[in-house]
């Protein structure tokens, strides 16, 4: 079930934990080596595996010997216990998660050609109908508060509803944390726009994504990460695929004299697998700032670990 990841490292002795607030679902994942297309029927691999943005990222946090707490909705089922059995097996703290009677565990389902992503279709109905009772152990007193808020990293990922997403990008609660927020697909993108307008958090988006959030075109990474800030956001990391990747922050938020932008080329790979690669490039990145890496480490070490990803291997 878990053939695609090795063991989780140990944790870092100083490592602080990091709250991973969103989808934890079953991925279903086929795969062909073959170019497919609309209406193809090819041999191939099936797959069951943990999934969801936010255990994704949380699960290559537990590989670089972070901690990773979950937060998020998984049923009272056979698939939500054997869910969070396989969870804590891969590194990830699951004491938070709300769990709901009514509410089934969450699926997302997914078809791969070698040519990439084919289709792919997220079940996230019970995270959405959940709401803020994810976020309970961030309101009264478990892991923080609005009048004691969480103080380290939350990575947060844009499968909650908007109206979630505007109360967490202005709640007291959340004030004093790292906010790292992905938009889960280009499709959700438009959840992001609170952050902007709050200028608040770092945010990791591709290409299509940050077109959708300025309702432009851009044929560049450095460009659409510059355009970002200028419609308000604290800081950006956007990926294009293969061709290269850039990091942006405002000035409120970079050392003077520091680059606005900065843009490196990912390493090249044969290109193995696509679904999670995003979140990896983000976890990576997460990982490479805990440990104190710079600017231009940090993305060079995400570009490599999301390249190697792709290729097949794990991330480390």
């Amino acid at each position: 079930m878990t053939q695609d990841m090795p063991p989780p490292a140990p944790p870092q002795e100083t490592a602080a934990p990091v709250l991973c607030i969103g989808s934890v679902l079953w991925d279903i994942i086929g795969r062909c080596p073959a170019e497919m297309r609309s209406g193809s029927d090819m041999p191939g691999r099936i797959t069951r595996l943990p999934g969801g943005v936010a255990m994704n990222i949380a699960m290559t946090l537990a590989h670089f010997g972070l901690v990773p707490i979950l937060l998020s909705s998984v049923g009272r089922d056979p698939e939500g216990d054997e869910l969070i059995a396989a969870c804590r097996q891969l590194g990830c703290r699951t004491e938070h998660l709300y769990r709901s009677d009514h509410l089934p565990t969450d699926r997302y389902m997914a078809v791969e050609g070698g040519n990439g992503l084919i289709a792919a279709i997220a079940d996230a109905h019970s995270l959405e109908a959940a709401g803020e009772k994810i976020l309970r152990p961030l309101m009264d007193g478990t892991l923080g508060s609005p009048t004691v808020p969480y103080t380290g990293a939350i990575a947060l990922d844009g499968n909650l509803t908007l109206s979630l997403l505007g109360d967490i990008a202005v709640h007291p609660a959340f004030t004093h944390a790292d906010l790292r927020v992905a938009p889960a697909s280009p499709g959700k993108a438009e959840r992001l726009r609170p952050f902007l307008a709050a200028t608040r958090g770092t945010l990791y988006v591709n290409l299509e994504e940050a077109g959708i959030l300025c309702q432009d075109r851009f044929s560049d990474s450095a460009a659409a990460a510059l355009a970002l800030i200028g419609h308000g956001a604290a800081r950006v990391l956007v990926t294009d695929g293969g061709s290269s990747a850039s990091e942006a922050c405002a000035p409120s938020h970079r050392a003077e004299g520091e680059s606005p932008v900065i843009t490196q080329t990912p390493p090249p790979v044969t290109v193995a697998r696509v679904t999670g690669a995003g979140d990896t490039f983000m976890a990576a990145h997460i990982a490479a700032e805990a440990r104190g890496d710079t600017r231009h480490n940090a993305l060079a070490a995400a570009l490599e670990a999301a390249a190697t990803y792709v290729s097949g291997d794990p991330p480390l």
